[in-house]
């Protein structure tokens, strides 16, 4: 009968090596186990990829359609709050200015002219809102605030409406002010002239946020304080039928201004409405993608801890050849 041996180097080195692919095989199924997913995908894809490539891409889009949308649903609800600010300043103010008559004593039309100035300020603050360091109301110009400061403005008017000796003077200086590209646009609107690209929020979806501080509502609105404001305004001394018609005319234009802001309010709100659908439909196609991905490549749990332990069996079967055969010596072979 023929046999065939090998030498003692020979041996070791078989036992290194075959320990060497058991080790590996135990640490491949073991991550198998605890991942859940094959290490071995080109087996499990049969080599093609395309169908895994796309499903990674699509994740990958997925991914970035969410950010994005979750960036315009900061950007929107930002913007939701600061009209929310001016419709509710436009409506605080307007009952107080339409109570004034030419009656009224004099201290309170000045008080009230502080009140509307305060609430000029607080307008502007509005407008030159930011998120994440981004203007929102300046279009592409995020850089910087929007609008320069209440007191340039009221300034600007001031001097232009000295001297007027009717309200109605005064109305028409304040309203060719605003409407000027020379005046409002160059004096007080430090912003862009384009609007923001609209927002991809999710696949062929797109949502726009187009408001600037120098929109004709905005315009409006504070032109009809700067009215109230000018009004009572000490340095300038009008009369109080004058004080009382352009508190007056003040005070019903703010009930329109209103109006308008409640309109801008629920566009921005139908944007919002719309982010929020895109980001369920982002959300529900990545948890389909995630589902299918992890389907094509798991593991089997049963069959992986069977193997695992086999190969365990099989390192522990190695281990005691090797230390059986490190014991062989020619006396105990002659015995």
């Amino acid at each position: 009968m023929n046999m065939t041996s090998i030498g003692d180097l020979a041996q070791s080195l078989m036992l290194r090596n075959r320990s060497q692919e058991i080790k590996q095989s135990i640490a491949t199924l073991t991550e198998e186990l605890s991942t859940g997913q094959v290490s071995d995908v080109s087996s499990r894809v049969g080599g093609d990829y395309s169908y895994l490539s796309d499903m990674d891409r699509n994740l990958a889009l997925l991914g970035g359609f969410s950010i994005s949308a979750a960036e315009a649903s900061f950007f929107a609800e930002a913007s939701q709050n600061s009209l929310e600010r001016l419709s509710d300043l436009a409506s605080s103010l307007n009952g107080t200015l339409l109570s004034l008559t030419p009656a009224t004593l004099e201290p309170v039309r000045e008080n009230i002219s502080l009140q509307v100035s305060a609430g000029i300020e607080t307008a502007i603050s509005a407008l030159n809102a930011t998120i994440g360091g981004r203007s929102l109301f300046g279009g592409t110009a995020t850089d910087r605030a929007p609008l320069a400061s209440a007191d340039v403005m009221m300034n600007e008017l001031q001097s232009l409406v000295s001297g007027l000796g009717s309200a109605a003077a005064v109305q028409a200086a304040v309203e060719t002010w605003f409407d000027d590209p020379a005046g409002f646009d160059a004096i007080m609107y430090n912003g862009s002239d384009q609007t923001l690209a609209p927002m991809q929020v999710g696949p062929g979806q797109q949502v726009e946020m187009t408001l600037k501080a120098d929109d004709d509502t905005f315009r409006d609105l504070l032109q009809n304080m700067a009215l109230a404001a000018l009004a009572g305004d000490p340095a300038l001394a009008f009369d109080a039928g004058i004080q009382a018609e352009l508190i007056r005319e003040a005070g019903g234009a703010l009930l329109s201004s209103q109006d308008a802001l409640t309109g801008l309010r629920a566009d921005v709100g139908s944007a919002q409405a719309r982010i929020e659908e895109a980001e369920t439909r982002n959300a529900s196609a990545r948890t389909g993608l995630e589902y299918a991905r992890g389907a094509l490549l798991e593991a089997d749990p049963f069959e992986t801890a069977t193997r695992l332990e086999e190969a365990q069996f099989q390192l522990e079967s190695l281990y005691t050849v090797t230390v059986r055969s490190s014991q062989l010596s020619l006396l105990n072979f002659l015995r």
